[in-house]
């Protein structure tokens, strides 16, 4: 499921130029197609977390999904106008969140002692849609076909996913009672009690703060060996390879590390590294030498993500599905940092915009260490690194 997901995301970035070609779109509507679905849909997917619960009800939320993730894929490639488009994006963005995010939470509370591990199968299966979808493009294109087609054919691996889902039933363990119906929505004011609480605001504003050194840093990557490096546009492509290939290999090298070391000091040890390679990437002079550390660099974030994910679902036992929204909620705010490295660039140059990421490892170590008590029953991992 997250590789079709991801595969969307690839397939729309490799088409876009096709697309604009195709529906005679500006260059403002092209930025509308990016920042309106992300903030709208982010907005309907808020509540879905919580309302959805667990059990038969988050079943039929994630098949519901799923449906609706289907008939986005094929609106869209049959959308004739730049409104179609649009609202076919729209849709498909609380779409995903039921079908993909409540699986995942799902299997975060059917494997509490293995959540680190399975998130990072997770991730690794969505940077492989990631990279198969300019693929997909590529082949189509190759093959004569359009942009529509390839949505088509990303919305058959979406019925592919759901298919299996349907026939196979809800993700088995612990936690994934089929016939529990419970809400799992407390009240507002509880859910805010119990999100100060559990200390999932720190996970919040870890996961924030990572990614401005890993997507939004991997956004600017091929701008800025152009317009800081002088390097030309096909080295620029390639690093932008470099920067997904090497990313692949450290989610792949991830999980079995993690089966054998505690996630957090797996994550602390990525994180004092990273602090170390991202300055040496800006520094070291030569495009081939940059490419090595970036490769490097690379490897070492794999960690961020599904080591912090895992610990957002494990610091709310019990309750995943608040955890999925509260990470939509955060993905909103999230959404300021391209502006904010964007602002920084105009002002005062891409170089020296990037410089100013250098302070997001030394910001991830800072963060307050206090953690809630976690039940007896929590993940040896968890355990593990509360102690870290």
């Amino acid at each position: 499921m997250e590789f079709a997901d991801e595969l969307v995301d690839g397939t729309k970035s490799a088409a876009t130029p096709l697309i604009r070609h195709d529906l005679a779109l500006s260059y403002f509507e092209v930025g509308l197609l990016a920042a309106v679905p992300l903030l709208l849909g982010s907005l309907i997917e808020l509540p879905v977390g919580v309302l959805s619960g667990s059990g038969r009800r988050r079943r039929r939320f994630v098949l519901a999904g799923g449906i609706v993730f289907i008939a986005a894929m094929l609106l869209a490639a049959l959308a004739g106008s730049f409104p179609v488009l649009l609202a076919a994006l729209v849709i498909f963005f609380p779409a995903s969140g039921a079908f993909v995010s409540l699986t995942q939470s799902a299997l975060m509370d059917a494997y509490p002692d293995r959540r680190a591990q399975h998130m990072a199968r997770w991730t690794l299966a969505g940077a492989l849609g990631s990279v198969a979808g300019p693929l997909l493009v590529a082949a189509v294109v190759a093959a004569g076909g359009s942009w529509r087609l390839a949505f088509v054919l990303v919305a058959v691996a979406g019925a592919v996913s759901w298919v299996a889902i349907a026939v196979t039933g809800p993700v088995a363990g612990p936690a994934a009672d089929p016939e529990d119906d419970a809400g799992g929505w407390p009240g507002l004011r509880p859910a805010v009690l119990v999100t100060v609480r559990s200390g999932a605001l720190r996970w919040l504003l870890l996961l924030e703060t990572s990614d401005l050194l890993l997507d939004v840093f991997t956004a600017f990557l091929a701008l800025y060996l152009v317009a800081a490096v002088h390097a030309s546009p096909f080295t620029a492509a390639l690093g932008v390879a470099v920067r997904l290939g090497a990313g692949l290999a450290g989610y792949a090298l991830l999980s079995p590390v993690l089966a054998r070391l505690s996630p957090l000091r797996v994550l602390r040890a990525s994180v004092l590294i990273s602090g170390l390679l991202f300055p040496a990437f800006l520094l070291m002079p030569g495009v081939a030498a940059k490419l090595v550390i970036l490769a490097a660099l690379s490897i070492a974030t794999a960690p961020w993500y599904p080591v912090l994910m895992a610990e957002l679902y494990a610091s709310l036992p019990g309750r995943s599905g608040l955890a999925v929204s509260l990470s939509s909620g955060a993905s909103l705010v999230g959404a300021a940092g391209p502006l904010v490295v964007g602002l920084l660039a105009q002002q005062v140059g891409l170089g020296w915009a990037m410089v100013v990421l250098c302070a997001v490892p030394v910001a991830m170590l800072a963060a307050p260490a206090a953690r809630a008590a976690r039940p007896a029953d929590e993940s040896p991992s968890a355990k593990l690194g509360s102690r870290d």
